[in-house]
């Protein structure tokens, strides 16, 4: 795996298109977001264009599916990036849960709190072979990348790769704390600040591609007709997984949204609506024993042909179940 390097997603995506168009990715990109509500940007958010968009967000501009049809070269760079031109998610390499849980530990206890010591917000995004933080600050990020940790500040970009939680604390410069917010319900319990964390690249990259695959699904599930306080996307740390809520909550319609990577009652990924009022316990539909609400297993979504549709379809099974 090549070092990583300076990048501004947004920017790259459109460099690659013909005059007259620019880009709209699932990546945070510069500028920063000074926006107290959130100090973060929407990297699909269609306001502000002045020229034709190309975007992964069926209706809202060209998407990338159908500009790749009339420039074939694009496919890699989409495919790579979650944009079009979709990859099938594959079966999970050896180790995968032991690097899951090594990734775990490094966002709740080094990425999450640099940007929250920063800005006082913890949520992360989707990056490109990871996960990592928006943009804060003065043009920085923090993103992990396969087995590597990026920092990247201004035309400036380090690297480390994972060891412990202690060297990458140090190496963000913040000090190792094992409680550094008080607010989360589910906090992570820490191996210790000098445990060696066992990174395997293959399963690193099998995460990456599954924060990818979400980022492509719910990006385009939050857009449902009608849906009302739809938040942003975000990765929570505390859960490690990228989760949007949707729907009136004095309805009993609200929902989080959400794929995660697996977690203690699942030990592969998993995509899930979960329900914040009464669901009917009588369909089928709701079919997790663990929480008020729906799973859809990894093992579906390998058998599945069209792998983004039946995902697709889920969520917006949940949303509809919820709202009829």
């Amino acid at each position: 795996m090549s070092l990583p390097e300076w990048h501004n997603p947004r920017d790259e995506a459109t460099s690659l298109l013909p005059d007259g168009y620019e880009a709209r990715v699932l990546e945070p990109s510069l500028p920063t977001n000074l926006d107290p509500q959130w100090y973060a940007d929407d990297p699909t958010d269609p306001s502000g264009a002045t020229q034709t968009l190309v975007t992964p967000i069926p209706g809202e501009g060209v998407t990338w599916e159908s500009m790749i049809s009339e420039r074939p070269d694009l496919a890699d760079y989409a495919s790579d990036h979650w944009l079009g031109a979709y990859r099938r998610l594959e079966p999970l390499p050896a180790g995968y849960d032991t690097v899951r849980r090594a990734l775990h530990q490094v966002v709740f206890f080094a990425i999450a709190p640099k940007r929250h010591l920063e800005t006082g917000k913890l949520g992360l995004r989707y990056t490109h072979g990871g996960f990592g933080t928006p943009f804060f600050g003065a043009d920085e990020q923090v993103r992990v990348d396969g087995e590597m940790i990026v920092h990247q500040q201004g035309d400036r970009v380090r690297v480390s790769v994972i060891t412990t939680l202690r060297d990458a604390a140090d190496f963000l410069g913040i000090p190792y704390r094992e409680a550094w917010f008080d607010g989360f319900h589910d906090p992570v319990e820490a191996v210790g600040p000098d445990a060696e964390l066992q990174v395997g690249v293959g399963a690193a990259v099998a995460i990456g591609d599954w924060f990818g695959f979400a980022a492509s699904v719910l990006e385009e599930a939050r857009r449902a007709p009608g849906a009302d306080d739809v938040s942003r996307l975000q990765l929570w740390p505390e859960h490690f997984d990228p989760a949007f809520e949707m729907g009136s909550y004095e309805a009993g319609q609200r929902a989080s949204y959400g794929a995660s990577p697996g977690d203690e009652s699942h030990p592969e990924p998993y995509l899930y609506v979960a329900a914040w009022g009464d669901i009917d316990p009588s369909d089928p539909f709701w079919n997790d024993s663990t929480f008020n609400g729906a799973s859809l297993s990894y093992q579906e979504l390998l058998a599945a042909d069209d792998q983004r549709a039946v995902a697709l379809d889920f969520m917006r099974s949940g949303w509809e179940r919820l709202t009829r």
